[in-house]
Parts: C-alpha cells; structure tokens; sequence
C-alpha cells in the first residue's frame, strides 16, 4: 500500500486521531532516524514508514486514513555505544512512551531473553532478533469518543476522606457476587455488587494498585510466578490488558470510574513513576532505553554503561530532565481528564524528587511543576515518602498540600498493641495527626496518612497470627520481603483453635482497627482486613497471582464477620461527628489527656511502663464531647471517668463486655478502645 506521510506537526506527543488521520510525534535527542510501523491485525505483517521531520528534538509526520484501532510501533536508529549511554538498535520494536492502549502481551520468548541475559550476566541489548513477534503493539484511540453523562467527580473534602486501598483482581478473584468472566476486570470491580460493597463500608476513595501496563519477568515466569502487583510499568497511560474483558476497549476502565462517581465514591490510581519494567542494563529493551537512555534513565556518572538507582528495581527514571518530566505530567493529566481520576498514590515519590546530583529536594521540577499545575493541585497526591537511595526517608518533607504515607503511625501503633512498653507519647501524638511530624508551613493533619496495613507487609489477620514472615512460595527461600514486622501471633504461630489465642488475636486486631478508624488524619485501610483474610503469613505477595493475594469472600471467619460489622460501625461513626473531620491540629485546651484515676497526666506521668491512657477532645462549636480509652494492657483496669456537669455515655467499644449505657467508671478489658460521648 502506498501512504502519502505529510510533515505532521512535533506536538502533541504521541499518536493523535483527528477525525481524518493520525499525527505521530516521537521525541528523541540523539536518534539518527525513526521509522513508524504500521501492523495488521493479527500483529504480524509490518509496514514501515520514516517519520519525515525532525523538529525540537521530535520525529514527526501525518498519515491520512488511518483510524482508531490501528496497531503500530517505532524502530529507532542511531549508536550502540554503552559506555557513552547510546543503546539504540532498529532490531528493537519500541512501544510508544505516550501508547494509549496495548494489544499482545509481552512474551514468554522475550522476556526470557532478557532473563537469560541476566543470568548470564550478558548484555542481549543489542540482539540482532527481531522483537516485534514478542512485543505489545500500541493501538490508535478515540480519546474524545466516550460519553461521561454529565457525572461529576464527588470532591470529597479531605477531612471527610477514608482510603480503600484494593487491587482489582485480589478484591474480585473469588467474588461470589461478580459475574466469574468478569472477575479479575475493571468490569469486575465496577459491578453493583463490589460498588455497593464498598460503599456500605463508609470508605470515601478506592485507591487501587497500579493498573498502567506492566510486564512480567523472565525471573518469576521460571519460577511459575508473575508481576502481580504491578510494579515494573511499561506505558504509563495505558491500562494493563489483563484488566479489560474486552481487551480493546478502553471505555471499560472510563465506565468503572463513572460508576464509582455515581455512588460517590472517588477513584485514586497507584502510579509508579520511578522506574520502569526495562530494568537494569541487562533487562530487556522494550521502550525508553531504545528511544533515548541517557536521557529517560540516570546514568552512571563513571561509567553511563550502568545506571544510578535508588528503586531497588535497577534503574531509576530520570525526572530531572525536562521531557523524561513532559512524559509523567502529560500522563498524570491525561489520567485526570481523560479517565476523570481523582488521585495518586505516587510509588517511592522521593526519587521523582531528586535532582542531578541525586539529591532530595522541595524545590525539584517535579514538585515545583506539579504543584504549579491546575488540573493536578485539584486532585489528591499522596507521596510514599522514601526510596532505598542515600536521604531517602522524607516522611514529614514533602510540599504543603500533599499527603504522606505516615509510618510513623503504622510503627509506633503496631508496638503499642503489641503490648510493647514506651510508647505512650508516641501514641498520643500518632492518634492526634502526627504534629510533630507535619504541622508546620500550614501543613493539616489530613496529610498524615494513617495505616496499620497496606499491600506490601502482613494483612491485618497475619499480623496478630506471625511472629515471622513465611515467604517460602516466592521461591527466595524466605530471604524476600521485611523482617521488620512488629508482630504477635499470640502465643502460637498461625493458624490455631485454641479459643484463648483465638480471644486475644482478635482483641488486638479490632483494637489496631479501631485506632485507625478514630485516628486524627487520613486513615487507609487495606482491602480485605475488613474481614481478617490472610496471606498465610506471606509479607511479600507480589508475585502471587493465587490464593495468597485472592480475599476468600466465601469462607469469611467468624472473626472475619465480627470485624466487617466493626468497621462499618466505627466508619458511619466517624462521618456522624463533625469533631472527627476536623481541620486543624488540636491545641492543649481541645485535646487533653488523662490517667485511668480520672485525673489529667502531667509531664511525668507520661512514663516508659504507660500502656493504657485516654483523651477527651472537646468540640468549642457544639459543645460536643468525646472520650476515648485505650487499654494496651494485659489485664483488666479500672477506669474514672473526668468529673464533668454532664453524664458520659458509651457510644462505641471493642468488647462485648461494655453496654452502651449512662457510666461514671468502668472495668476496661485488656486490648479493647472505648469511646464515650457527653450525654444529651
């Protein structure tokens, strides 16, 4: 077929569908000549065209005719010199850095390349294989063509947020209520069953695991493992294949957020913008590295053969530059307006935070660009404040306006009721939004990100049932994942029938719940611990497609079902008291402290062996009043409330032993959370 190509124009970035034809923009500093290929439906037969212009760093041209649904590629010329950062090779299919849409996955064949490259420790970068049978084509979309209703986005004020932090196919794998066809998609997710579900909890957002397009390793396909979690992305704008029943059919992922907002609830995507699938300098060639490596990596200052890294995943991306930075923006917006999403959770965000030198900083283009931003400073972000590189650990560093993954308040309240001693202080200030951590250039307490749990670490039910972690089924001999867990089994290591032990894993998981919920901040709670389901003790399922990451809805514990009627309670509670959305960092007047005779602590008394304490938190507008109590310890205390003008009533509790009735003292059972309310 004869194609006349018209100059085109070197932006947008990317393939643009016009109504008549398609532009193509590729950008590239150092690449001597780009083709565009062209490919039928089947992915096999190949036509290739040479972009014709080169403007502002950008190979570009214009094809009329052409229409969504069109499959293509790019083959990218210029060096093969390692050591000077250049790894282009034409014999590489690339896919297109802005590909909107992905058909094919990325092949056994061709990941083992790349695994039997690493294996060898051998550089196949420059194999003269043609990659094209192996690769995901990008497929030409409509961006324009799905209707939205009118359905707005629900902007729920951060002082009313609850986060639901779920991963599609874990929630519907063994979802009784999703269609089975459907399980494991975006259409699976947004069923009015699994919407209804998540609504009746009192959550305000799901923020879901990363669900741009991922590849698997050679590593874990050997090993009948994949990339479960999804943290090794390829194109950052489009959806991964696996999670569209119709794989060619973006309106799928479209139509979920719009069912999420019709039941207003909020949709945040986990985004994961410091390193990319290609990996090291032996991982496959695939996309950036084989469009321009230096630019899109940071490399090794010494030797540019190898790449400077602070992800743990081989080579960090390189914001720093300002088109690697052009990309990530580009995508957050057009994950904003084009899908209509209302957050991010940003993966290891201190790396997208360094400079040139490698350094952490407020003042980085990434921060400064996005907070600059308009479309984006009206969405949530959500900072993971650390990588494993040198002045990692930012929790507390971010700019005014994001929030952090605060695990500070997952540490602190782990060991507490863990029935560790010295905690107490730490406590008060984790429950209370964490001021010392957060409260200074206007900075609010909802910044604080509050978790017991997420994805990566034990589930709830795992953290009362293990002393140590149990990876075994990742195949590392139990050398991956943290030691670092902070846990009790409660005297016997997983699962048991010992009613004693059975009592006291469940006293301290409503307890470690309970404090969340009625925490000062932004709580996130982890799908599934909703109903105590387990990972047996695997703190790393990352590559576990199977059992250990599937919730098991049909074989909910009773323990299971006495958490989820828990939650729901403390969630409904927590939106029905003004007092608890509030704004501001409490002063000493709102939030004080006492000791169980009833009288106010003192500097003193804050001692190391404290393992009970309360508070009563005082709302000025209404005159309303809370009490809460926390007994850490190991046996039953006896409790004096304040002596106030007014009765206190007990309104919530985590053991069945306590009424909801008119008090002046109580018998606190150990591991339990009491909350009081002034009577009307």
């Amino acid at each position: 077929m004869t194609r006349t190509v018209l100059k085109g124009e070197p932006y947008p970035l990317g393939a643009t569908y016009d109504g008549k034809g398609v532009n193509f923009a590729l950008f590239s500093s150092s690449a001597t000549k780009v083709e565009l290929c062209l490919f039928d439906k089947s992915g096999k037969q190949e036509e290739r065209i040479v972009l014709p212009e080169y403007t502002d760093e950008v190979f570009h041209g214009y094809i009329e005719g052409l229409k969504p649904g069109q499959l293509y590629g790019y083959r990218v010329y210029g060096p093969y010199e390692p050591e000077k950062g250049f790894r282009f090779n034409p014999n590489k299919l690339l896919i297109d850095p802005y590909a909107k849409l992905l058909t094919g996955p990325i092949s056994a064949h061709n990941s083992m390349l790349g695994y039997q490259a690493l294996s060898k420790k051998e550089d196949l970068s420059f194999s003269k294989v043609n990659s094209a049978p192996y690769v995901p084509k990008a497929v030409i979309t409509d961006d324009n063509a799905y209707q939205w209703g009118g359905v707005q986005k629900p902007k729920v004020p951060w002082t009313e947020e609850i986060i639901y932090e779920a991963h599609v196919k874990s929630f519907t794998a063994l979802n009784p209520e999703i269609d089975q066809a459907l399980r494991g998609t975006f259409k699976g997710m947004s069923s009015k069953k699994a919407i209804d579900y998540i609504k009746s909890l009192g959550v305000r957002s799901v923020e879901l695991l990363p669900i741009a397009s991922f590849m698997n390793s050679g590593f874990l396909k050997e090993k009948g493992l994949s990339n479960y979690w999804g943290y090794d992305p390829i194109a950052f704008m489009a959806p991964q294949s696996s999670y569209l029943s119709d794989k060619m059919n973006l309106d799928e992922l479209k139509h979920m957020v719009r069912l999420f907002h019709e039941a207003g609830v909020e949709v945040i995507l986990d985004v994961v913008y410091n390193h990319t699938g290609e990996g090291n300098q032996m991982g496959q060639t695939l996309c950036y590295r084989g469009i321009d490596n230096g630019v899109y990596y940071r490399l090794n200052k010494e030797n540019k053969r190898y790449y400077d890294d602070t992800t743990g995943c081989g080579a960090s991306f390189n914001l720093g530059h300002p088109r690697v930075l052009q990309l990530v923006m580009d995508s957050l917006r057009y994950w904003a307006n084009q899908m209509q999403i209302d957050g991010f959770r940003f993966d290891l965000a201190t790396t997208l935070a360094r400079d040139e030198n490698n350094q952490y900083g407020i003042k980085s283009a990434f921060l400064s660009t996005v907070q600059q931003d308009p479309t984006l400073q009206r969405l949530k972000l959500i900072a993971e404040p650390w990588d494993l590189g040198h002045g990692g650990y930012q929790v507390g560093f971010f700019r005014p306006g994001w929030a952090e993954w605060n695990d500070k308040f997952r540490d602190t309240m782990r060991r507490f009721w863990r029935g560790d001693e010295g905690q107490a202080g730490d406590f008060a200030s984790r429950l209370m939004g964490s001021s010392d951590v957060y409260q200074f250039r206007g900075r609010r307490p909802w910044e604080s990100v509050n978790f017991i749990t997420a994805h990566d670490g034990f589930t709830l039910n795992d953290l009362v049932s293990y002393n140590q972690k149990h990876n075994e089924a990742n195949g590392e001999g139990n050398r991956d994942g943290t030691d670092h867990n902070l846990s009790y089994n409660g005297g016997i290591e997983g699962k048991t029938t010992d009613a004693k032990v059975l009592k006291n894993r469940l006293d301290r998981a409503k307890s470690l719940m309970a404090t969340l919920l009625l925490s000062f901040g932004t709580p996130m709670i982890r799908s599934g611990d909703e109903v105590m389901a387990s990972k047996k003790g695997n703190n790393n399922t990352y590559a576990q497609d199977n059992e250990y990451s599937w919730i098991d809805w049909k074989n909910i514990t009773p323990q299971g079902k006495e958490m989820l009627k828990m939650v729901k309670e403390l969630m409904a509670f927590r939106h029905s008291r003004p007092i608890m959305e509030h704004s501001y960092f409490f002063t000493e007047d709102v939030c004080t402290w006492y000791k169980p005779d009833g009288l106010q602590m003192k500097k003193d008394d804050w001692h190391y062996y404290v393992r009970a304490l309360s508070c009563l938190i005082k709302n000025s507008k209404n005159n309303n009043r809370l009490f809460f109590i926390f007994n850490a310890y190991h046996e039953e205390i006896k409790w004096i409330l304040p002596a106030r003008d007014f009765e206190w009533k007990v309104v919530f509790s985590t053991s069945d032993t306590i009424k909801k009735q008119k008090v002046k003292s109580l018998k606190v059972p150990p591991f339990s959370v009491i909350v009081l309310e002034k009577s009307k």
